[in-house]
């Protein structure tokens, strides 16, 4: 299967090099190019890519705008958002995954990590570089501090005891065939609690999902 990538960048030069980079891959093809956001929703609508890889801060509308309006598309529920920027900051990288990304990666990336990103994303797996992991827990650590104004963090009363370790071992970021391993189940029951966790808290995939995790309380930084 040729996962199909649609581009959205407002420099042509990066666009160009994400292109050759991606068609080099015999499992991969460059679909459409976008230079603002608009654009991209709309291409993503006529193209029907497997991935959209999305930079955030273009002109008119940018790429959170354009991730939301992709990913709340019913007809486009099979596509996923790939946010690739130069701000790998707390409030970017919160706000990208809530608007339904699938992924945050600097732009800094290696490329073999780019194209490895490309299939996590494809696969419907969640993927979030070193520093956009620890904008996440920054921003969920400055939440908690602020739980005073009035924060009420998400309820996972809904969820089974099996299904609160599996959402434990997704937001380690571990794949379906790696928490199977680690439970002794199989990746299919993995796969059904994902989907029935998601269902239950009104994640659209796996990347909102460890935001819950992190948000509930349920997974706590390292050293907090």
């Amino acid at each position: 299967m040729t996962i199909r990538v649609l581009l959205a960048d407002d420099q042509a030069l990066l666009r160009g090099a994400f292109r050759m980079l991606v068609e080099s891959e015999p499992d991969m093809e460059v679909v459409g190019e976008a230079c603002d956001g608009a654009q991209a929703v709309e291409l993503a609508r006529r193209e029907r890519a497997d991935v959209v890889l999305m930079d955030i801060r273009m002109p008119g509308t940018d790429g959170l705008a354009a991730t939301r309006a992709i990913c709340a598309d019913e007809e486009l529920a099979g596509v996923r958002v790939l946010i690739l920027t130069t701000f790998e900051v707390d409030e970017y990288v919160v706000e990208a995954l809530r608007a339904g990304a699938s992924g945050f990666l600097g732009k800094g990336v290696e490329p073999g990590d780019l194209l490895t990103a490309v299939r996590t994303v494809a696969a419907g797996d969640a993927l979030l570089s070193p520093a956009a992991t620890k904008g996440l827990i920054a921003h969920v650590v400055g939440r908690r501090a602020a739980s005073a104004t009035g924060f009420r963090p998400p309820s996972l009363e809904a969820l089974t005891a099996r299904e609160r370790e599996v959402l434990t071992v997704v937001a380690a970021g571990l794949s379906n065939d790696e928490i199977a391993a680690r439970l002794e189940v199989s990746p299919l029951t993995v796969k059904t609690h994902v989907n029935r966790a998601m269902a239950k808290l009104g994640a659209r995939d796996r990347a909102q999902l460890v935001v819950i995790a992190y948000e509930s309380g349920l997974v706590r930084p390292q050293g907090l």
